[in-house]
């Protein structure tokens, strides 16, 4: 046995041994082991292509986090962002600003997908792959292991017009982000949990640049920043300097660890977002920052148990929707 081969079989078991019990459960017409008859070997083939692809790059984790909010956000968890076109013609999820050229992971899911299909043939959907892959990836980064639901079913539409006010941007206000999650059937706790995924990625310089030299009529740099922290960003993101592919990470302290560093940094004003940093000083949100930065086990807990409820928003089941041959393309 390899060694790779020997520290992914490590995880799939000790990771099994620990399950809480509420991850166990099914909801949304979605059950754990859908596919045990059609094709018993879904999961194992999902996660062997997504542990090789993190072996390569560890940003894995973060594109596939991003596609599957950036999914369930908008029409639900229904594989939508991921279609290139459909036959009404009308510009797709993926062209929308919001995700732009921003989005990775879709050759990694097209892979898994092909992977699937020489072995189950129109079985497994898109939807359920992403939700499968998402899940592997954030147990690669750290988090505990959780059984997914599975039994969604395909969409067969994506306008690039649905993803207005669906998905929050760095400058969102908190107000409005919490709306947004809450026509999802999100708590303003479960919101604070689940932006705790930014502890992983980074941005361009454009997204947050303007919080160094442009915040407002009467301040040039956002009082929120950390100086020490602003000086960092300055530097990685000179002023009258093209910026455009320079990136910068969200954490700057474990960049590649999925873990509660996210909520520490935000209390100590360094969060790389307007939005997050927001989060420990607006009255709706601040106390559950305090909680998840000293909670880091809670934290896991409580976001394995968001992800899940993310997994089941507005889901196709049935005879809803389809099961694709190409994740980018209807039937």
């Amino acid at each position: 046995m390899t060694m790779d081969r020997l520290i992914f079989s490590m995880i799939f078991i000790f990771s099994m041994i620990i399950l809480p019990s509420w991850a166990k459960k099914d909801g949304n017409h979605l059950h754990v082991g859908f596919y045990k008859i059609q094709c018993p070997n879904v999961e194992r083939i999902v996660a062997d292509v997504v542990f090789k692809a993190y072996l390569k790059d560890l940003r894995v984790t973060p594109h596939l986090l991003r596609l599957f909010f950036h999914d369930c956000f908008v029409k639900g968890c229904d594989a939508s962002l991921l279609l290139d076109s459909t036959p009404s013609g009308e510009p797709v999820e993926k062209t929308s600003p919001a995700n732009g050229n921003s989005l990775k992971g879709l050759d990694l899911i097209d892979e898994i997908k092909t992977r699937i299909e020489e072995e189950c043939p129109e079985t497994v959907s898109c939807a359920d792959i992403l939700a499968f892959a998402t899940r592997d990836a954030t147990v690669l980064s750290g988090m505990p292991y959780y059984p997914v639901p599975a039994g969604r079913r395909d969409g067969r539409t994506s306008l690039a017009s649905d993803v207005r006010g669906n998905l929050p941007s760095g400058g969102t206000p908190i107000d409005d982000i919490i709306d947004i999650f809450k026509k999802k059937d999100f708590s303003v706790e479960e919101m604070v949990v689940l932006l705790g995924a930014h502890s992983l990625g980074s941005a361009h310089c454009g997204v947050f640049d303007y919080r160094l030299y442009n915040f407002s009529s009467t301040q040039t740099r956002d009082p929120s920043l950390n100086p020490f922290y602003a000086a960092h960003l300055s530097a990685t993101c000179p002023r009258f300097r093209q910026n455009g592919d320079v990136t910068t990470n969200f954490d700057p302290i474990t960049p590649f660890s999925l873990d509660n560093m996210y909520y520490w940094n935000l209390l100590k004003g360094r969060g790389l977002l307007e939005a997050d940093q927001a989060l420990a000083t607006n009255p709706k949100t601040s106390e559950f920052v305090h909680k998840m930065a000293f909670d880091p086990i809670g934290w896991k807990r409580k976001f394995t148990k968001a992800i899940i409820h993310l997994g089941r928003t507005d889901v196709l089941t049935g005879k809803n929707g389809e099961i694709r041959k190409s994740c980018r393309a209807t039937k």
